[in-house]
């Protein structure tokens, strides 16, 4: 099977895309989300994250809570309105590190769990995952998983787990 490194933002958005993915790829849950606003949030996110992919059986690695990497790359973008120009940024900010991580780590595929949100443009994530695999010399593996009721599922599976579901992004602007 090929493997693949599986950027994910929190645990229930990961619930559905390993269901979906899981017959077809050995996967890897990869951690790296500096945009969460506090470490807190960060640690129960995360904490979130290894207890499903326990149950699951699925590992995960994590790259620790690094928030001065995200407030770099978005300074001037602060007041942007959740979905503007501030989000793109910090998708190719998590991807790149995803796609140098696979790499370094001898995977075959990267790819994200973003996609499942119904408030993130899969467009736009997918495009960044490509530019991105191309710089790094490595596959970007496209997917829209809020297409055929992801996010639905994903809603289901984390009631069925008893998830922690938060109510933004992450980041501080987005809490907004």
């Amino acid at each position: 099977m090929k493997k693949l490194l599986l950027h994910s933002c929190c645990g229930p958005c990961s619930t559905q895309v390993i269901d979906f993915l899981k017959d077809d790829y050995n996967i890897t849950i990869y951690y790296y989300n500096p945009n969460i606003d506090t470490d807190q949030e960060y640690q129960h996110r995360l904490g979130e994250q290894k207890r499903y992919c326990q149950i699951v059986g699925v590992p995960v690695i994590e790259d620790g809570y690094h928030s001065s990497d995200f407030l770099d790359k978005v300074k001037g973008f602060e007041n942007e309105k959740e979905g503007g120009a501030r989000c793109p940024i910090c998708f190719k900010l998590r991807l790149q590190k995803t796609a140098q991580k696979a790499k370094e780590l001898g995977y075959n595929y990267f790819g994200t769990t973003l996609t499942v949100s119904p408030h993130k443009n899969a467009q736009i994530i997918n495009a960044i995952g490509k530019s991105v695999g191309f710089e790094n010399d490595i596959e970007f593996l496209e997917g829209n998983y809020k297409k055929q009721d992801g996010y639905k599922k994903s809603i289901e599976f984390s009631k069925k787990y008893n998830l922690y579901r938060q109510n933004y992004c992450g980041c501080k602007f987005s809490r907004r």
